[in-house]
């Protein structure tokens, strides 16, 4: 069992989007018995509201629900239940590994990594049009295929 957490801001556009990509890429591939996934944020700020209409409006138009997430704040115990910690920016990243004991930093790192042609970073679409949700989810879509494909090989 591998257990993956996705990591934004605010836990309420990036990283439910994250999650539900990932969670349809293991339905499709007969692999989510073998994987728990999750999101958070590394702000408190929305804590259990529903993702952002836009970023589930645009989720909805390809297929991925949103609608059973809620916003939460990363917990002390995420380092020790995941397997992976997956930041979407460096803000974040730099966050993530500030708050984490020295001994999970090798599994915290940004989620783009594993679509290295991709920017680094997942732009946060909150502030801008819903052009921004539609490129999130092209970048979260190919990392998250590229993540599934590593996996698969170990």
């Amino acid at each position: 069992m591998t257990r993956v957490l996705f990591v934004c801001l605010g836990n309420i556009c990036r990283s439910p989007s994250a999650q539900a990509v990932f969670e349809a890429r293991l339905k499709e591939r007969g692999l989510q018995q073998q994987f728990v996934v999750d999101s958070a944020g590394t702000g408190g700020y929305h804590e259990g509201e529903p993702p952002d209409r836009r970023a589930s409006a645009a989720a909805r138009k390809r297929g991925y629900d949103l609608s059973s997430q809620r916003a939460r704040a990363v917990r002390d115990s995420d380092f020790n239940e995941f397997d992976l910690v997956l930041a979407m920016d460096n803000s974040n990243l730099q966050n993530l590994l500030a708050r984490a004991p020295v001994t999970a930093h090798d599994k915290i790192r940004l989620f783009m990594s594993y679509a290295p042609e991709l920017a680094q970073e997942v732009p946060d679409p909150y502030f801008g049009g819903d052009d921004g949700f539609e490129q999130v989810l092209d970048m979260l879509e190919a990392a998250a295929d590229a993540l599934l494909d590593q996996q698969v090989r170990r």
